[in-house]
């Protein structure tokens, strides 16, 4: 063995299960830290803040909040159910019932 040359040298050639080896590890490195970055992205600070629930609060905040929208919603759906039979007492879905 000459000096400057380790016992592991093999003449500069790699063999292509080392090659694979080395890409299939930069990948996992590369995977890792992208879904490192997702997961730091999925954190938060915890509950809203005092100043931050008056936002919440509001009635454009709440489901359903339109109480015209979704009585004539629902009479729409009983209309149309009506006609087969869906809820209540059948009708000619004309919502004359």
């Amino acid at each position: 063995m000459t000096p400057g040359e380790s016992q592991f040298d093999d003449g500069g050639f790699t063999s292509r299960a080392s090659v694979r080896s080395m890409v299939l590890s930069a990948v996992l490195v590369v995977v890792s830290a992208v879904v490192a970055v997702m997961l730091a992205g999925c954190a938060s600070d915890g509950l809203p803040k005092a100043w931050e629930k008056g936002n919440l609060a509001k009635p454009e905040m709440t489901f359903g909040h339109d109480t015209l929208e979704q009585r004539n919603a629902a009479h729409v759906y009983a209309s149309k159910e009506n006609a087969s039979g869906g809820t209540g007492v059948g009708g000619g879905g004309c919502g004359c019932n």
